[in-house]
């Protein structure tokens, strides 16, 4: 566990509407298929998973997914993705392999592993966070936010 203020960011994203599963990923191949088009897939990239509700409190067809990417300050988006500017912050980061298993095995240990260091979990999404070297290399981070 690595802590990091991760920081503001324009981001260009597309967002799904329903239970979380093998549509994120399906949403997210197709923000890199519009960000290699738009030539901002590159090894600057970084690209964020960002689960906006909580699917043990929200009704699982309202669970929002925003597959997003950054965005220079001087791009213009077009109309196949919305755009919003990221307020970052203090984030607990855990780098983990990119599979179903280890994600899920991972968000199984990272909340005792934080409340363990004594730190207190802020109430904003949890992000997965990809670089091109880690979507190349079959690794994701997860970061928690924390006060």
């Amino acid at each position: 566990m690595n802590i990091e203020y991760l920081p503001n960011c324009r981001l260009a994203f597309m967002r799904q509407i329903e239970k979380y599963g093998i549509e994120n990923k399906n949403t997210m191949e197709k923000l890199k298929e519009w960000a290699k088009v738009n030539q901002l897939f590159n090894k600057n990239a970084i690209i964020y998973g960002i689960a906006q509700d909580n699917p043990e409190i929200t009704e699982h067809e309202n669970c929002r997914f925003d597959a997003c990417i950054t965005i220079p300050q001087n791009f213009i988006t077009d109309d196949n993705v919305e755009e919003c500017e990221f307020i970052g912050g203090k984030y607990a980061v855990f780098k983990i392999i990119h599979t179903s298993e280890e994600i899920q095995k991972a968000y199984m240990e990272i909340f005792p592993k934080i409340l363990d260091k004594g730190l207190e979990i802020d109430n904003k999404p949890i992000i997965e966070r990809y670089t091109i070297e880690m979507v190349e290399n079959n690794f994701c981070e997860i970061c928690v936010p924390i006060k």
